[in-house]
């Protein structure tokens, strides 16, 4: 299916965009022509920072809180934002939150609250952005935020795993389904980021060392939302149900030793 061209201006809704890859991606998407809905859970100064930044670049940015552990009320909240900002061309599932609990410590209410936050809150969010999308005609992009650990584990991380594993097959799913309506849907799978939520804000990537990782340092925020803006965009209208890895060559060491060797001696024969 050939979609059309909208006659408004894009529009771009990212979830927990109050910091960290959303924020970059808020921007990096503005920059780009696109009117911004920016949805916050605990930080809702820094969503409106992220406001201010949009608006830098011209664009309109539109904010709305919003709570995952309770998806189908989360999923309201995209078409709020769309009812708001007028349509919904982009969506980009980036809100996420995980545990550092070993597996036999979990309880049910820890498991469920990252699998809804991680997985059905995204897939519900996606819906309703996939049926306006339908509507208006013209196709649409889904970008689903995932991790390294979409394809490899992590001790202590079973709930975020098992999420941002599902996510990834959902990614497929929802692909193939909804080819025939002009949406592509692709997920981005990020290695250790410099952002709030690895305690790394305003961290210069460049200072740090990762003797495990084989470019040596975290990656910047800004790395991430460059991949997402290209999904985001025109030139990757012939790609979909991809997982797009930006890790510093992490995967190749499995995420674990990546993250976790402290000497460069793997380095040498």
């Amino acid at each position: 299916m050939t979609a059309s061209t909208p006659s408004s201006p894009r529009v771009a809704l990212i979830t927990g965009a109050d910091s960290g890859i959303g924020r970059a991606t808020a921007v990096r998407l503005a920059e780009a022509g696109l009117d911004i809905g920016i949805t916050w859970h605990g930080d809702h100064e820094g969503a409106e920072e992220t406001a201010r930044e949009v608006g830098r670049h011209g664009r309109r940015a539109a904010v709305a809180q919003m709570d995952l552990s309770r998806p189908a009320e989360a999923a309201q909240v995209i078409d709020d934002l769309a009812e708001e900002l007028g349509r919904v061309d982009v969506l980009v599932n980036n809100a996420g939150t995980g545990t550092a609990t070993p597996y036999l410590d979990l309880t049910h209410e820890d498991v469920q609250h990252v699998i809804d936050v991680d997985l059905v809150g995204p897939f519900l969010c996606g819906q309703r952005a996939a049926r306006r999308m339908i509507r208006q005609g013209s196709g649409g992009r889904i970008v689903n935020v995932t991790s390294v650990h979409e394809h490899q584990p992590r001790v202590g991380a079973a709930p975020y795993c098992a999420a941002k594993g599902g996510l990834g097959l959902l990614t497929q799913v929802m692909a193939l389904e909804l080819a025939e309506h002009g949406i592509t849907v692709n997920s981005v799978a990020p290695g250790e980021i410099a952002t709030p939520m690895t305690g790394q804000e305003d961290t210069d990537v460049h200072k740090e060392q990762r003797p495990g990782i084989p470019l040596g340092r975290p990656g910047d925020a800004r790395e991430i939302a460059a991949v997402i803006a290209f999904l985001a965009g025109p030139d990757a209208s012939y790609v979909t149900g991809a997982s797009w890895v930006a890790d510093g060559g992490m995967l190749r060491m499995g995420p674990q030793a990546g993250s976790h060797l402290r000497s460069d001696e793997w380095r040498r024969p």
